[in-house]
């Protein structure tokens, strides 16, 4: 299944991000490495959200992202949205429906 994560950053995430990045960087690519995460980064202008797309088959995986991301712990995340995902096109959709 998949599953987008929403965060809501916080104001100064642009300015306060530097202090963090290694530590955040080492646990997307470490997700990543494990087949979880898909993709990930920070919307632009204005760069008030960012989207992470999980291939898991809960949310247990991506709860534990969470409690263990410095941005979260440090308030870089003000809050985070946990959605399913139904895809429906393209090579690695969880329900693909064709034509």
């Amino acid at each position: 299944m998949h599953y987008l994560l929403f965060y809501d950053l916080a104001p100064d995430y642009l300015t306060r991000r530097q202090e963090y990045r290694r530590e955040h960087l080492a646990l997307t690519w470490k997700s990543h490495a494990a087949g979880e995460l898909i993709l990930g980064g920070a919307l632009a202008d204005p760069v008030d959200q960012a989207v992470l797309l999980f291939q898991v088959e809960s949310t247990e995986a991506i709860n534990r992202f969470i409690e263990a991301d410095p941005y979260v712990k440090n308030g870089l995340v003000k809050n985070w949205t946990i959605r399913q995902w139904t895809t429906v096109v393209g090579e690695g959709a969880s329900a693909p429906v064709k034509p």
